[in-house]
């Protein structure tokens, strides 16, 4: 029998069942090695304690600090037991500030006996704030005593205490007990780095990094362990980067060369306007990479309204000019029926294909969606199968097994970061050979980040907008500080509207039962009074506007889970000018082009992403009068949200806002799904921060890929490289 490696022990077997179910369930930490990787996200000196003043709120936060104050109130409550409740008012401080922490009914006893003042503790929980000042509810807290000789002093025995990100179901101090435990173990890690690598960059050995990472005993302790587990996070991704890459170029392509006087000369022919510089620029870097033997991987990055689809249906149409034919992969119906529609428009007669009046060099642009009857999905296919479709235009459905092509020579990805390498692979399968690959986003992705995200591609960037694209004014609308603000903002709207055009209103929630917050299990106890309201929803908002600061007009609602038919009809008639206002979810955040457009108010702006935002409001100024955006919130002025909009109002640059976005969110959040599970990967790498080591780690990936692709000198490598994978395996699983 096998003996299990240290480090891929269960942790139910070394913690107990009940702590590894928490564990597995919140944290997703399974094995003793995912627990060593779970590093702490600060220390705190036991001589120093935590800024209170600078807690975050609705975060759970850990903090060290002294009882300055405790007192126990009565109080009337109907609920209590003789008609009277306790709570438990007890004041903490660190220096920088005080925070109150707040027990109720029969929680009171034991903190009332334990926190006298003078005690020093840890304590854990919910940020929140009630009347006006922040505090903690039921805390959870643990007593650091000095002369207690047992376990407080051997878990907290340096003088940095590790601070580990917790959940409410399990604090930071009891992770630190349990990494106590599974330490012993750090000293079987096998180390993934090339020894010369870690030699030739005075990186300290994997053991010693995790024992300095979870048991400091100088902040000289925390920099090693960080400079070398960062080196391992971004040196192991970008061998699997560099081994796709090595392997993509192994295979063979069919080169595609456009022929003079076909479908593309007599499509460039008839547009109406010329190419931006960066249009021309692009698409003679994608015409190079199709005349060769090799498979083309490249990512095209561009603004919204960059003109990326323009760029894009010019490869299609030299693919099918060589011969082959090409296949568009959008994330959803909508957005695939939008680029279907834009196309035909934009090829006009060169679309038709095999009809009276088609043009001598055309082509059948056909679309392929889950949602279309049988007789129309049978024809598509059909007319892929004998190649009177050189184009074709789908969703998930094109992937499925039933659909073949005659000859598919190039596939392109509309919104990457909706789809999975897996599927990438899959629908390159359906070609004869590896059809050549055209990846676009909208997304502005700082440059560490691609080579993080997708590095297995190479990159194309658009970065102008194309001559008639207006300028969007950006604004913040603080509906709770100035209220007649945001009637300004619907006096707005109805100008825009009386001027002849038309507006969008999103908000962050849809609004039927299924998914309202409010309807959780929970009793609300008086704390909860500070919890926020729930985002404000589409179907709400609708209904307001059209009785109150927008009646009269014609209000319209779009939403994620409206049947496909319904959703088409109410996009039609907005595009066709028949609807004034559009309430959306974020459904519109692609795709939807309507250059009549000219405003758009965000509700509750502070509840999306700053990619999302920038995203949202490139929907608007898309044709030549001006676009407005503005961005409703109810934050306060010093919030970090406020601070967020305010960033997005006032700049149009996305890679500069995806920069700030990065600077203020987690790299979690932004990579998020990103393509594949490789990112969930990076605990302590910080793409932004860590632009060197990213960049050095692909150099030095490539080359170790190129001299011993299979990896044969390197097990540790290969083990290392074997758990990343399994991680990325998982996640798709996941996704289904």
């Amino acid at each position: 029998m096998d003996l299990v490696p240290a480090l891929e022990e269960p942790l139910k077997k070394v913690l107990g069942p009940a702590t590894a179910k928490v564990m597995a369930e919140h944290l997703g930490l399974h094995t003793v090695g995912d627990l060593l990787h779970h590093y702490p996200r600060r220390y705190e000196e036991r001589g120093q304690l935590t800024h209170l003043a600078d807690l975050p709120l609705d975060e759970h936060a850990t903090v060290v600090a002294q009882v300055a104050d405790a007192r126990l109130l009565t109080f009337s409550s109907p609920k209590a037991p003789r008609g009277k409740g306790q709570r438990l008012e007890v004041t903490i401080t660190d220096g920088s500030g005080q925070l109150k922490l707040v027990f109720f009914g029969n929680g009171v006893h034991k903190p009332h006996k334990e926190l006298l003042p003078g005690t020093r503790a840890l304590f854990a929980g919910k940020v929140s704030v009630f009347n006006r000042r922040l505090q903690l509810a039921h805390p959870a807290y643990e007593l650091l005593r000095g002369d207690d000789v047992t376990e407080t002093v051997d878990t907290w025995a340096g003088a940095l205490i590790p601070l580990y990100p917790a959940t409410a179901k399990l604090e930071s101090w009891k992770i630190a007990k349990a990494v106590q435990t599974v330490l012993p173990s750090a000293q079987e890690a096998t180390d993934p780095l090339p020894e010369s690598l870690r030699a030739g960059r005075g990186l300290v050995p994997l053991p010693e990094a995790l024992l300095k990472i979870h048991r400091p005993h100088t902040k000289a302790d925390i920099e090693d362990a960080r400079s070398r587990l960062k080196w391992d996070e971004a040196f192991v991704l970008q061998v699997a980067l560099a081994r796709r890459r090595h392997a993509d170029a192994q295979l063979p392509a069919v080169a595609r060369k456009p022929k003079k006087d076909g479908l593309l000369s007599a499509f460039d022919a008839k547009l109406p306007f010329t190419l931006t510089e960066g249009q021309q620029k692009v698409s003679k870097e994608i015409f190079d990479d199709l005349a060769t033997e090799h498979p083309m991987h490249r990512l095209l990055q561009g603004e919204v309204g960059s003109g990326k689809t323009m760029v894009a249906l010019r490869a299609m149409l030299a693919v099918v000019d060589a011969g082959g034919q090409a296949a568009m992969l959008a994330p959803t119906e909508v957005l695939a029926q939008q680029h279907h529609r834009s196309i035909t428009e934009m090829m006009g007669e060169l679309a038709e294909g095999g009809m009276l009046g088609g043009a001598e060099h055309s082509t059948k642009v056909v679309l392929l969606t889950g949602s279309m009857g049988a007789a129309g999905r049978r024809q598509a296919l059909l007319d892929l199968v004998t190649a009177e479709a050189g184009i074709v235009i789908g969703t998930h459905a094109l992937i499925e097994d039933k659909v073949q092509f005659h000859d598919l020579g190039l596939v392109v990805v509309d919104e990457q970061h909706r789809f999975g390498v897996e599927q990438r692979d899959a629908l390159r399968g359906k070609g004869k050979q590896p059809p050549h690959l055209l990846v676009m986003t909208a997304t502005p992705i700082p440059r560490t980040v691609a080579m993080t995200v997708f590095g297995d591609l190479e990159t194309s960037v658009l970065d102008q907008l194309p001559a008639g694209r207006s300028p969007i004014a950006s604004h913040v609308v603080p509906a709770a500080d100035k209220p007649h603000f945001l009637s300004r903002a619907w006096e707005r709207v109805r100008e825009e509207v009386s001027n002849g055009h038309q507006a969008y209103v999103v908000c962050p929630r849809i609004g039927d039962e299924d998914d309202d917050p409010k309807k959780s299990k929970k009793k609300p106890s008086p704390e909860d009074d500070a919890e926020k309201r729930p985002p404000l929803a589409v179907l709400d908002i609708a209904d307001q506007l059209a009785k109150g600061p927008l009646q009269g007009l014609k209000v319209e609602v779009l939403h994620g889970r409206m049947p496909p038919d319904d959703k088409d009809a109410v996009m039609r008639r907005f595009a066709a000018g028949e609807t004034d206002v559009l309430v959306a979810t974020t459904v519109i955040e692609v795709g939807v082009n309507v250059p009549n457009a000219t405003a758009m108010v965000i509700m509750d702006a502070d509840r999306f992403g700053v990619s999302q935002l920038h995203q949202l409001r490139g929907r608007v100024g898309r044709g030549s009068a001006a676009g407005l955006c503005l961005l409703v919130t109810e934050m306060p002025e010093a919030s970090p949200a406020r601070q967020r909009l305010t960033a997005v109002a006032s700049t149009l640059d996305g890679f500069e806002l995806s920069r700030i976005d990065l600077e203020q969110r987690r790299e979690g959040d932004v990579l998020g799904q990103a393509q594949s599970g490789a990112r969930t990967s990076l605990r302590m790498l910080a793409v932004i921060e860590d632009e060197e080591i990213i960049a050095e780690a692909r150099d030095e990936a490539t080359a170790v890929v190129a001299s011993d692709p299979d990896l044969e000198h390197l097990p540790g490598l290969r083990t290392a490289l074997q758990a990343l994978l399994d991680e990325e395996r998982e996640q798709y699983l996941e996704k289904g």
